[in-house]
């Protein structure tokens, strides 16, 4: 008997992002002289979802409703436009712990550091190298139409932060973008105001030592460390509601990558002996191969249903061995093939 089709979980699985960006979309798209209101509508984004802080929607979800804005405006580089008007509040407490920064530099790595209170990639986060000067960003990979866009906006975003601190507009040495240049290089070098490479081996800006170093125009110690530490208590409060089994899926889904984690591989990731790993999850009364089992369907959920991604892809960054092997576990997960499941959801 094939057992019925249960796409619902408990978060999703590829990662979740603040309806705090929605508002910038919706500003980006005014900008062009068009309204983001129908698009709001055919993703369900509703103005008492828009009104809650704390509200989250998926990421390819987000995407998805980033293509269909650039749709509507016509302009590939709708990103670029977000970042230009993204303000340090769109990040919530972490960009005003952000602006309140000594400088310039210091005050990126703490809007990167407390980026989970905004936003979640399962496949990877954001980090500031303060050594180097320099902010990178990890993508939902393979690339597509519907995730330039996120790259552009938060490089610009980042970009526009370092400007908005130091009142200066050349921020940067040079600007690094994993995707393909779509024929835009010339226009992404005038808004960076430095040379830009695509088909970069990661997404990255960096950082003019100099601007790294200026004093914020905002700068306010007392309040700084004041949202420092009201942003560590919600970071706090986050993180405190992972179960071990939430800490392994954390560890796991990045590393799917061509491959299938071992414990040994995951406990080493989180700092602690094998059967330190085993025991606390056989405390939990779950198994390490089930645990795996289930990152990778509800991982492959996400994928087929909310992403245009084609299966040998998916199969790759679920660390299958190959399509068959993929569409043989798809099958005993939910009872039909993914292009089946796929199908009905496609618009």
């Amino acid at each position: 008997m094939t057992a019925p089709v249960n796409t619902s979980r408990r978060r999703h699985a590829l990662g979740d992002i603040s309806v705090l960006y929605l508002h910038v979309m919706a500003r980006a798209v005014a900008a062009q002289g068009h309204d983001i209101g129908p698009d709001f509508e055919q993703f369900g984004i509703s103005e008492t979802l828009l009104q809650a802080p704390e509200a989250r929607i998926s990421i390819p979800r987000f995407m998805r409703l980033g293509h269909a804005a650039i749709l509507r405006t016509g302009q590939p580089s709708l990103g670029l436009t977000m970042g230009a008007l993204t303000r340090p509040i769109d990040a919530g407490l972490s960009g005003l712990a952000g602006m309140s920064a000594a400088t310039a530099g210091e005050g990126l790595a703490t809007i990167i550091r407390y980026s989970l209170l905004n936003s979640r990639n399962s496949r990877g986060h954001p980090r500031y190298e303060t050594d180097r000067q320099r902010a990178c960003f990890y993508s939902i990979r393979p690339y597509n139409r519907y995730n330039f866009f996120v790259v552009d906006s938060v490089m610009a975003g980042w970009t526009q932060f370092l400007r908005r601190m130091t009142g200066q507009h050349a921020v940067l040495e040079q600007a690094c973008i994993e995707y393909p240049d779509q024929g835009e290089q010339a226009a992404f070098e005038a808004w960076f105001g430095c040379p830009v490479t695509f088909g970069a081996p990661e997404n990255h800006i960096q950082i003019r030592p100099e601007i790294a170093r200026t004093p914020s125009r905002e700068a306010h110690p007392a309040m700084h460390r004041a949202l420092q530490q009201q942003c560590d208590a919600q970071l706090k409060r986050i993180r405190g509601g992972w179960t071990v089994i939430d800490q392994v899926r954390e560890k796991l889904t990045p590393m799917l990558e061509g491959q299938s984690p071992s414990l040994d591989d995951v406990a080493a990731e989180l700092g602690m002996a094998p059967w330190t790993l085993q025991r606390q999850l056989n405390a939990e009364q779950t198994r390490f191969k089930d645990l795996l089992d289930e990152t990778r369907r509800d991982l492959a959920a996400d994928y087929v249903l909310e992403t245009r991604l084609n299966f040998a892809e998916i199969a790759w960054l679920l660390g299958f061995s190959g399509p068959p092997a993929f569409h043989k576990a798809y099958r005993r997960w939910f009872g039909m093939s993914p292009g089946q499941h796929r199908q009905p959801a496609r618009p």
